[in-house]
Order: C-alpha cells, then sequence, then structure tokens
C-alpha cells in the first residue's frame, strides 16, 4: 500500500470514526488508535516514514489553535491555581517517580534517561481527555481545569525531556542551565504568541475576505510554533498565547460570516488531524515491537509498575490538592468546588497521547560520542505501552466511571447563563431600536414590525427567556401553532429558488460565482 494511499484511507476512516463514536459513545481518538494498532499488525501495510521530528510541529500547532479557540483567558486566569498544580506539579512529580522505578529497575541506565522517560509519560494528552469530556457532558468547573491542564503540561514536559535528553546526548548537566532553559522557553514562547497573535489582528481586519482571514488563522499557529522553536521557545506556549490573544481580539471585529466559517473549519481540521494523530499512535505499534525485539517480555514487568506509578501519582496528587485547597484557598472553596466524584473523574481522564508518542520516537539513536543512545528501546517500549493503557482501557472505561460516580453537567445553572444573555440581547436589541427609532423618526408600524420580529426570533431561539415577557409568549404561542406550516411552506418555496438557481448554473454565459453567491445567500437565509 502506498504512503499516500494510506494517509488518505487514514483521513477517510477518521471521517466514518466520528459519526460512529457518536452512535455508540465512544471517543473517536479511542476508535483511530484502534484502527491504527489493526494496521500495524497488517503485513501488508507500510509503515508511515515521517520524521519523528516533524510529528508534533505539524500536529500540535492546528490542535492546541483549535482547543484554545474554545476558552479564554479569563477561565484559565479563575483556575490558575489548579492549573498550575497539575500542570507544572504534578508533571515534575510523576516525572520524578517514574524516573525513579525505573532506574532502580535498571541502575546501569544514567538517571538522565530515567527522566526522558519521566518526562514522557507525565503528561496527559489534552485532545483525547477533552474529545470524552465534550461527549459525556461533564461540568464545566471539571472540564475547564482538566483542559487548561492539558493544554499548558506539554510546556513542562517538553523542556524537561529536551533537558534530559541533551544531558544524555552530551553527558553534561547543569541545574542552573535547566532553570535557565526553562525560563527562556517560557519568555520566548510567550513573546512569540503574543507577537503572531497581535500581527494576526491586525492582518486579519486589513484582508478583505473570509477566504484569507481563515487562512491566515490556519497559517499563524505553525508560524508561532516553528518561530518559538527556532529561538528556543516553547512552541506549545507560543501557540496558545497567540490562540488566545487572537480569539479574543477577533471577537469585536470580524463579522458573521467569519464566525459561521470558521467554526465549521476548525472543526473539521481538528476532526481529520485528530484521527490521523491517534491512528499513527496504533501504527506505531510496529516500529515499537521491532524496535524492542524479544526483550518486550523482560519489559512487561517494569512496565506495569510504570503504569501504575503513574496513575497512583495522579490520584494522589488530585485529591491531596484538592483537600489542601478546599482547606486553604477561601476563594476556591467559595467557586463551587470540584467533589470527591468529579476528582475521581479527572483523575481516570488522564490520558496520554500524541505528545508522548511523538517526544519517545524523537529519542536520538546515538550519542555524541557515537554510541547508542541508553535503553533507548526500553523508554520507546514502556512509554507507548502506558499511552495504549490509557486510551484503550481508561477511555472507554470513563463513560462507566462517570455514570457510577454520578458527575454531570449543572444543565441548571448553564440554563440560567443562557437566559440571563437572551435577556440582556433582547433589552439590548429593543433599546437601540427605540433609540433608532426617535433618530431617525421611523415610521411607527415599521417600528412595530421590526419589534415583532425581534420577539419572534427570540422566542423562537430561546423560549424559556422569551416567556418572561407576556407579549414574548404570546408571540411564542403563535410561531407555535404557525411554525410547522411555515416550515413546511418556507422549505417548499426556498427549493423552487434554489432549483432555479441551481438549473441557472448550466446556462450558457451565467458565470457559476454569480450562482453559487446566489445559492450562498439563500442558504444561509431563514429556514
Amino acid at each position: 500500500m502506498d504512503q499516500l494511499v494510506l494517509v488518505l484511507a487514514i483521513l477517510l476512516v477518521a471521517i466514518i470514526a466520528e459519526s460512529v463514536s457518536d452512535r455508540i459513545g465512544v471517543a473517536s481518538s479511542i476508535l483511530m488508535t484502534v484502527f491504527g494498532c489493526v494496521l500495524a499488525l497488517i503485513p501488508a501495510v507500510p509503515q508511515l516514514e515521517i520524521p519523528p521530528d516533524v510529528i508534533l510541529p505539524l500536529v500540535l500547532p492546528p490542535l492546541l489553535y483549535a482547543a484554545a479557540r474554545r476558552t479564554s483567558w479569563r477561565q484559565f486566569a479563575e483556575n490558575w491555581q489548579v492549573i498550575t498544580l497539575r500542570a507544572f506539579g504534578l508533571v515534575l512529580v510523576t516525572a520524578a517517580a517514574v524516573a525513579t522505578v525505573f532506574h532502580a529497575w535498571n541502575p546501569a541506565t544514567p538517571i538522565a534517561v530515567a527522566v526522558v522517560l519521566g518526562a514522557l509519560v507525565a503528561p496527559p494528552d489534552p485532545v483525547a481527555a477533552m474529545a470524552m469530556a465534550g461527549k459525556l457532558g461533564l461540568p464545566r468547573r471539571l472540564i475547564v481545569p482538566l483542559g487548561g491542564e492539558g493544554l499548558f503540561n506539554d510546556v513542562t514536559a517538553i523542556v524537561i525531556y529536551s533537558v534530559s535528553v541533551q544531558a544524555v546526548v552530551t553527558g553534561l548537566f547543569s541545574p542552573w542551565h535547566a532553570l535557565r532553559d526553562f525560563l527562556i522557553a517560557a519568555v520566548v514562547g510567550g513573546l512569540a504568541g503574543l507577537v503572531f497573535g497581535w500581527f494576526g489582528a491586525k492582518l486579519t481586519s486589513w484582508l478583505s475576505t473570509v477566504t484569507c482571514e481563515i487562512s491566515l488563522s490556519l497559517l499563524l499557529p505553525f508560524m508561532a510554533y516553528a518561530t518559538a522553536e527556532h529561538w528556543e521557545g516553547s512552541g506549545v506556549l507560543a501557540v496558545l498565547v497567540c490562540a488566545l490573544y487572537l480569539t479574543d481580539a477577533l471577537t469585536k471585529t470580524v463579522d458573521r460570516s467569519y464566525r459561521l466559517v470558521a467554526d465549521y473549519f476548525w472543526d473539521i481540521i481538528e476532526m481529520l488531524i485528530t484521527g490521523f494523530a491517534f491512528a499513527l499512535i496504533g501504527l506505531e505499534l510496529q516500529v515499537v515491537l521491532e524496535t524492542a525485539g524479544s526483550d518486550w517480555r523482560q519489559l512487561a514487568g517494569v512496565t506495569v509498575v510504570v503504569v501504575v506509578v503513574v496513575v497512583l501519582v495522579r490520584l494522589i496528587w488530585l485529591l491531596a490538592t484538592w483537600w489542601l485547597m478546599l482547606r486553604y484557598s477561601k476563594k476556591y472553596a467559595e467557586r463551587a468546588p470540584l467533589s470527591w466524584q468529579e476528582v475521581v473523574v479527572t483523575w481516570w481522564a488522564g490520558m496520554r497521547g500524541v505528545a508522548t508518542v511523538a517526544l519517545a520516537l524523537a529519542i536520538p539513536f546515538t550519542i555524541e560520542s557515537g554510541a547508542d543512545f541508553p535503553a533507548r528501546s526500553q523508554v520507546l517500549f514502556i512509554a507507548f505501552a502506558l499511552v495504549l493503557f490509557t486510551l484503550l482501557v481508561q477511555g472507554p472505561t470513563l463513560p462507566w466511571l462517570v455514570r457510577v460516580t454520578g458527575v454531570h453537567a449543572d444543565t441548571q445553572q448553564e440554563r440560567a447563563y443562557e437566559r440571563d444573555l437572551w435577556t440582556r440581547v433582547v433589552r439590548a436589541e429593543l433599546d437601540t431600536l427605540k433609540a433608532i427609532a426617535v433618530r431617525d423618526d421611523l415610521p411607527e408600524d415599521l417600528y412595530d414590525n421590526i419589534k415583532d420580529n425581534l420577539r419572534r426570533f427570540t422566542a423562537k431561539a430561546d423560549p424559556e427567556a422569551a416567556s418572561d415577557d407576556a407579549k414574548a409568549t404570546a408571540a411564542l404561542e403563535r410561531v407555535r401553532e404557525r411554525r410547522d406550516t411555515v416550515r413546511a411552506v418556507r422549505a417548499e418555496v426556498n427549493e423552487a429558488g434554489r432549483t432555479v438557481a441551481l438549473e441557472a448554473r448550466r446556462e450558457p454565459g451565467m458565470p457559476p460565482e454569480v450562482v453559487d453567491r446566489v445559492i450562498r445567500r439563500l442558504d444561509l437565509g431563514p429556514n
């Protein structure tokens, strides 16, 4: 099977897996991992020859950007304590615990190699965790810290990994140099993200078409990542800062067309790249087995121990920090803190994924002296086994754990937020309409017609919020009475218009782009 055919087949299956996932309630990332493992065991399927040092720059920027678009600075600021404890503290503790276990099992291996393994397996994957959280209807106070942890922990893990690999390759290590590298990575990554976020916001406001604006949004995360990495900064942090800055800056400047297209565009990008990334994890099973050779049986014991350590350290850390924050952080205790059931769900949602596999594959084959990188095959095997355990054991059982613990989103609170926002929106629209009527001396019948249309739209969009208004309630009843008839008539009428427009596309001399413009307007119109 040709390499290109294999890539296209993976992307096709990624599309199918997304629909299957919705039907059976299993995350598409898990399905794609299983698919990749099956392909890896088929002799006729070739190994994808993607350089390991290209995997992260190819996969992480768009996935991080897509995830960051759904959040905001304020959410991170409100949960900074929890996110910092997990993205920095938990990663350090996990890396240290795993390194200790691995070095105790194989004392002949340099401690720096053990730290490399610890850094690989420490960070949970944001893509897998958020995909599962979205399908399970978890509460927002659980999702936000879980997403923040997943987005920022790669920064810590990659810095530890880079310093450790350098220590193994050169034989030199300095705590001060490690601290310096961490600070440089944070500062350069943050600055690169701000620069590209500011530049992107300014350029987007200057561009004339939605096509150009969306294309720029696709290019920016790659540019931010590559620039930061070139200057020894954190590419992950650069992408996050760029995405958060740009999302906030564009909120008030872009129009409706951009928002509609951008949302669908990034949903598509995220679906395809996520599917490809997790299929790639499964496909690397072939590489790992070949690298480990017959030693995999000897590695089974230490692999099990490492998996247990990673899982238990996360549970102990989450329970300990949860208890300490409840006891000593008044702000946290007053702001709807997590319950112990939600802490347990957060623990089991700590699945590893793309970053772990990509970093493991990127470990050099040799060191500076020309000798083989110590215990490379062992590190690769253990890291890969942990990823498969978290994806194929924790992932499928997470829905069961959610049901058993009774964790679910507070839909009443979400609904209250939505109702309040609709009320504010309608009030602002009516106040503006009244001011325009006075300013422009609108005819009374035109004013009443516009106001009734606003009320009808509100009644349709949010019946509960509209029910607080007697006039809106009456409008809602009228809408309900006529809804089916209106929809049927409007659909038939619109279809007749589309049919004429589509037939015109075949007429000699009729510019296709003119027809497409008309059809697009019909499609965006009321249905």
